[in-house]
């Protein structure tokens, strides 16, 4: 409504409460959409990605082409598989020489560590400053995320990133972002990974590279019974 100069003072009093009516409501408007474009973009981060607390993940072992023939077998032959529950999390390695398992619980921070070799069986257990130190090297972490490369796995779209150590040596990882698992540090290589890690790069004991890769994912409950810590039949170490 244009003002008139030469309007009474009834209308101008009318015009101006219009005025200021309209200011507020364009204002209050402005406030509402702000909040409805962050509430809808909050909801599509949390639709996009959810936490999974049950789930057992299975993967392949491989080497590179620099590994000779007989460590390609022995990797072939290999396995590893990750259990998580809640706060807890087991890894097994199952190999021809070897099978290590290692129980993390989140909550206390205190990790067990399995080991067998034949008949001999040996058990570690890792408080929280112990299991700390273990893993001081991946501690600092940083992930670099390269956006404008993917591969599906399972799937899942996953994203390629580097993981950069403290030490300039750096891993190459593929992961899932719309899951994310409870228990991140069931690979503490993997604690600032905002996913789950479906195929990874890691070091053999000659610094070979090998290359683990997902090959099913089971997001079924797991029993309880995968983290009993046992109580005989093993030797401390």
């Amino acid at each position: 409504m244009p003002y008139k100069c030469g309007a009474s003072l009834f209308e101008r009093v009318i015009y101006f409460q219009y005025f200021y009516y309209f200011q507020a409501l364009i204002h209050f408007m402005k406030k509402a959409f702000i909040l409805f474009l962050s509430i809808l973009f909050t909801h599509k981060l949390i639709a996009q990605q959810r936490i999974i607390a049950e789930c057992t993940i299975s993967y392949n072992i491989s080497a590179t082409d620099s590994a000779n023939v007989k460590m390609k077998d022995a990797l072939k032959a290999s396995s590893k598989t990750v259990y998580i529950k809640g706060n807890e999390s087991r890894v097994n390695l199952v190999s021809p020489a070897f099978n290590q398992s290692v129980i993390y619980d989140k909550t206390s921070g205190e990790a067990t560590i399995l080991r067998e070799f034949g008949s001999n069986k040996f058990i570690t257990k890792l408080y929280n400053d112990k299991w700390l130190a273990e893993n001081k090297q991946f501690e600092n972490s940083r992930v670099e995320t390269t956006t404008d490369e993917h591969k599906t796995i399972l799937g899942y779209d996953c994203t390629k990133a580097f993981i950069h150590l403290k030490d300039s040596s750096v891993y190459t990882i593929y992961y899932a972002t719309t899951i994310i698992p409870s228990v991140k540090e069931f690979e503490y290589l993997f604690k600032e990974v905002n996913g789950l890690v479906l195929c990874y790069e890691g070091l053999g004991s000659k610094g070979e590279k090998v290359v683990y890769t997902a090959k099913k994912v089971n997001l079924s409950p797991v029993p309880i019974s995968a983290f009993s810590i046992p109580s005989s039949g093993y030797r401390g170490l």
